[in-house]
């Protein structure tokens, strides 16, 4: 018989939280020196990772990511698309998104991501731009709040399948569904960062730790 899991409690987060805290702090440090040094290719390359993990692992984007490295600033669709067969399970699709995407960025701000980035002072309006714009592909809320997590800016929610899943055991939330509007969205991170005050844990420490109690990892 199938053993029944415990209830997720905030007693529960709380001690995931002093076990992994160091582990938690670091991985967040690496994140915040991709914005203090990272040059814009490689914030370029982390969009292109949030790209790969819409609807699929993030060890399926840092595969993804790996193949087409060579080929981030002029690879051709059909060069990308070939690099991600065997280790994506949409290589046209992804691929069609660099393209398309990278036309759009170079054009706009001739990919000098960190200037564009910067020009926004509401955290907000520059999470908007990156889902709004229609030359960006493959980013919704909660990819384009990984992107920006990924590159060291704070204060926002990813809310992937695991995090939903807690919400809702801890019946924060009533469906672990994932938003499908920006209204929607705001409303589920508010209530991530009601629990963050509650845990005493610093949000952006707040999500890895409960992602790490679903998968066992602290990855990006």
């Amino acid at each position: 018989m199938k053993k029944e899991q415990e209830p997720l409690t905030i007693e529960k987060i709380k001690l995931a939280y002093a076990e992994r805290r160091d582990e938690i702090r670091a991985r967040l440090k690496e994140f915040d020196d991709v914005w203090k040094s990272g040059s814009d290719l490689r914030l370029w390359e982390e969009m292109v990772f949030c790209f790969f993990t819409g609807g699929c692992s993030a060890k399926m984007g840092l595969r993804s990511v790996e193949a087409v490295r060579p080929l981030l600033l002029d690879g051709t669709h059909e060069e990308l698309m070939n690099a991600l067969l065997g280790r994506h399970r949409y290589p046209r699709a992804r691929a069609g998104y660099i393209v398309a995407s990278r036309t759009f960025l170079q054009q706009n701000c001739n990919l000098e991501l960190r200037k564009k980035l910067e020009s926004f002072e509401n955290p907000l309006e520059r999470r908007d731009w990156l889902v709004k714009e229609k030359g960006v592909k493959g980013l919704g809320y909660k990819e384009a709040s990984h992107f920006l997590r990924n590159i060291g800016l704070k204060g926002y929610a990813i809310l992937d399948k695991h995090i939903l899943r807690s919400l809702a055991e801890l019946k924060i939330i009533n469906d672990p569904k994932p938003p499908n509007t920006r209204s929607r969205y705001l409303t589920v991170e508010d209530k991530l960062k009601n629990l963050a005050l509650l845990s005493e844990i610093d949000f952006d420490e707040l999500d890895l730790v409960l992602w790490s109690m679903k998968t066992g990892e602290i990855l990006k």
